[in-house]
């Protein structure tokens, strides 16, 4: 256990991300900022990004030079109920869903003065735990892989699939990525908030244009 000691404060958020649920992690000695489905975060301070996650994926992505990075937490839209449609249209909702997810966090590190040939990404998640839906989570699982191999990216480490939650924790500033799988965990929190998350997104069209660099 660290022997830190809390600050007074934590470090103020960067632009954007205030929404974001923080708080002081006293096993760790660090502010923690907790994200959810549909969220992502980024700091360029001594922080930690926490997430749960189901069938969803989460990317963490830092520059190694600056360590400044962040974590998303995303899942493919699946359009009725068919997700092999994205397959078929490479312009489809859920490749654009999709590559929103990873432009939104990527974009942002490098406005804060990150190199795309310095970034490397960690990603987890994907988990079958959604009775009653296609496996959604290797949906997500293949788009992950197939972006980071697409757009060049360096992919340092992976802990996808498999039949349970996991919990992440992510250090931007080191690049240390911690998961646990719950194995014993007694509600459906983490699958309830997946349902209804996908069913937002499948009723909601990607919002904005997506800047690709």
């Amino acid at each position: 256990m660290s022997s830190a000691v809390k600050p007074a404060a934590p470090r103020e958020a960067l632009p954007g991300f205030d929404h974001v649920n923080r708080y002081w992690d006293p096993v760790h000695g660090i502010y923690a900022a907790k994200i959810l489905p549909g969220e992502f975060y980024v700091t360029r301070g001594h922080e930690m990004v926490v997430t749960t996650l189901g069938s969803c994926v989460a990317a963490c992505v830092r520059d190694r030079h600056l360590g400044v990075g962040g974590m998303n937490h995303f899942m493919l839209p699946v359009r009725g109920g068919n997700p092999d449609h994205w397959e078929q249209d490479p312009l489809s909702l859920a490749t654009r869903y999709g590559n929103h997810a990873m432009e939104q966090l990527i974009n942002t590190i490098l406005g804060l003065g990150g190199r795309r040939s310095r970034l490397e990404v960690k990603l987890f998640g994907g988990g079958r735990v959604l009775a009653g839906v296609t496996d959604v989570g290797q949906r997500n699982i293949e788009f992950a892989l197939d972006y980071v191999i697409t757009e060049g990216l360096q992919l340092a480490a992976r802990d996808l699939g498999g039949e349970y939650p996991r919990k992440v924790q992510y250090f931007p500033e080191s690049g240390r990525a911690r998961a646990k799988k719950l194995y014993r965990t007694r509600n459906d929190t983490v699958v309830q908030r997946e349902v209804h998350y996908l069913e937002e997104i499948d009723q909601s069209p990607v919002s904005g244009e997506v800047d690709l660099f």
